[in-house]
């Protein structure tokens, strides 16, 4: 129960805060409150679960007025500068007119790959197995792999991943050296996962493939894996506790051995990324020297009727600093001729910001990989399956898994870079990562920058660019100690890399990888630059690929009814041709002005049909 309140909160702020009166006089500024909380606070609800971004050092006299005036503070975050809290509904305006905060969020719902459940499945009634008839799993060969890992090739052997979701069940497959549930406010427990979400894609990552006799290996068999549980028995979970779980990854980062963090979810995108408290937390742990690993998200595809569409982003995979991937469909083959980007993958841009996402593609649909008995998911007949020697496993499609499968080619990366053991080479970059998976890329023939990226990504050529780098270059200066052919062998075929790197709205080609380039430093945000040269040969592939003549849709339309970025003097305007559901504002995000669908199909807003094996 919230106590009684005391004094309006414009009053006490003033009281408390010595705030000038005037600061309340005007109604707050739209881009202050989100767009989740906009429409949260239309329906009327008396108090909301909010995350307010306030200015450095003015977090604990914003946390003393809300207290003493009845509010509940829910947590708090040194990482992002924020509370969470829940407000009565009347006083978010008045809050967020305050000068020292920056920003309203609502405390969003977020849920593996931004696609739940359907609620018709969650019965407890036992569902029989169906046999998986494939010889073996192909995933590794198709990233460029050999079917199982040897002792002489990276592994992952030494690097750890952190893996914030539904939580990782123990399995023999699996090394998981520390859990924390973060539904329970982030107490160290032992492993388990009742959605059964979390450890599909840690197999994917990692699996030794010890229970399927090697029929179902993850990328990176021999990474470690600490586990943080966000998300409940249901698949969803609270934006708060996935911040939470990202600043204690952050702090303990180093005694915890991680380096990668994978964060197969999301909710849609409510505001621009500098005000969303979630890709503020992805930027800080970025900065920390994490390489953060996020999904694009499942809206691609309009449900209704099966279109194809763009900006089905959702967040984090906007974080400029996110390596972010879509999904590819490899149609269960090694040889990639057959590749394609999976219909339901998101596409950029983002909303609010036009960021070109997501940076690449990885295969994501139909994974199978390790099931986790009496889990929610598992209890969904369709997706269940079983290897040759009977034992249960789980089928799963998104760009959750595709994610998952990022992060296992990014621990790769990093073990062959520590294998190759320069001297004085210092450990690889976010950015240089990035820039080595969308450089080693294979473009999916006919798909635009906006729908898969740099390209495919391909391990085996991320791996060769890794072994190859010494980091111990001076800067700007070459830093390859060994020649690199740009192609790589993937099922007895030969496939020339893309050779592209995505830099904000610019495609560049050229030897961009092969230099000690500033832009590959950590200092350095991604894209914001207008160029990432140096000495390299940077040739402008496709310029302004977002809002140019390069866009993909040329005339910027969406689905058939609708525009995504057609630019009129300053202003973008979103929204559909017919005039509903229109927004006028400029390009940082000031004076933004929704308006509401009649037909509810929005691809990030709106009502998205549920697809059960689609995270």
């Amino acid at each position: 129960m919230i106590p009684t309140r005391p004094l309006s909160f414009a009053s006490l702020l003033v009281t408390l805060l010595v705030a000038s009166p005037s600061a309340f006089a005007q109604p707050a500024h739209p881009s202050k409150i989100d767009r989740g909380l906009q429409e949260s606070l239309r329906s009327g609800a008396p108090t909301q679960s909010v995350i307010i971004t306030v200015q450095a050092g003015h977090r604990a006299d914003i946390r003393q007025a809300l207290e003493q005036h009845g509010d509940q503070i829910r947590g708090e975050y040194p990482l992002v500068e924020a509370l969470a809290v829940e407000i009565h509904s009347e006083d978010v305006v008045e809050v967020a007119n305050h000068p020292w905060v920056e920003a309203m969020s609502l405390d969003a719902i977020v849920s593996a790959g931004a696609a739940p459940v359907d609620s018709a499945h969650s019965g407890t009634a036992p569902v029989p197995l169906a046999p998986f008839d494939s010889a073996v799993g192909t995933l590794r060969q198709t990233v460029g792999l050999p079917r199982v890992a040897g002792p002489t090739t990276p592994a992952g052997e030494g690097i750890t991943v952190a893996v914030i979701d539904s939580g990782i069940a123990p399995s023999a497959d699996l090394r998981i050296s520390a859990f924390y549930d973060f539904t329970r406010g982030g107490i160290p427990t032992a492993p388990f996962d009742d959605y059964g979400h979390g450890t599909h894609v840690a197999g994917l990552i990692a699996s030794s493939g010890l229970s399927s006799d090697n029929q179902f290996l993850g990328v990176a068999p021999r990474v470690t894996l600490v586990g943080f549980k966000v998300l409940d028995k249901n698949g969803a979970g609270r934006t708060s506790d996935v911040i939470r779980a990202l600043e204690y990854v952050t702090a303990n980062r180093a005694h915890l051995h991680v380096q990668i963090v994978n964060l197969s979810l999301g909710h849609p995108i409510y505001a621009p990324a500098k005000d969303d408290p979630l890709v503020r937390a992805v930027e800080r742990a970025s900065a920390a020297g994490l390489i953060v690993v996020a999904s694009a998200g499942n809206y691609g595809q309009k449900q209704k009727t099966g279109v194809i569409g763009y900006s089905g982003l959702t967040s984090p995979g906007n974080a400029p600093s996110a390596l972010t991937f879509g999904a590819a469909n490899t149609l269960d083959t090694i040889t990639r001729d057959d590749d394609r980007v999976a219909d339901y993958s998101s596409r950029g841009p983002s909303w609010f910001d036009g960021f070109a996402k997501p940076d690449a593609i990885a295969p994501g649909h139909h994974l199978i990989s390790n099931m986790v008995a009496g889990s929610t998911l598992s209890r969904i007949a369709a997706l269940n399956k079983k290897a040759r020697n009977g034992r249960a496993f789980l089928e799963l499609s998104g760009s959750s898994m595709a994610a998952a499968v990022g992060s296992g080619v990014v621990a790769l990366v990093l073990d062959a870079h520590n294998r190759a053991d320069y001297d004085g080479a210092t450990p690889l970059t976010t950015n240089t990562v990035k820039a080595l998976i969308e450089f080693s890329a294979i473009p999916v023939s006919g798909a635009d920058y906006l729908t898969q990226g740099a390209g495919e990504i391909n391990a085996a050529g991320a791996i060769a660019l890794a072994s190859a780098i010494d980091t111990s270059a001076t800067s700007d200066t070459w830093w390859l100690r060994a020649g690199v052919p740009a192609h790589t062998v993937i099922g007895s075929q030969l496939y020339a890399w893309g050779q592209l790197v995505v830099w904000g709205d610019t495609v560049f080609t050229g030897n961009l990888v092969f230099n000690h380039l500033e832009s590959w430093s950590s200092s350095v945000t991604w894209g914001a630059n207008s160029s990432v040269c140096g000495t390299a040969v940077a040739l402008v592939k496709a310029g302004n690929i977002v809002w140019g003549a390069d866009a993909a849709w040329g005339s910027n339309i969406v689905w058939t009814d609708r525009v995504v970025g057609q630019q009129d003097g300053d202003n973008i305007v979103w929204g559909t041709l017919d005039g509903d559901n229109i927004v006028w504002g400029t390009w940082d995000g000031d004076n933004i002005v929704w308006g509401t669908a009649n037909d509810g199909d929005n691809i990030v807003w709106g009502t998205v049909v549920p697809v059960a094996s689609r995270f």
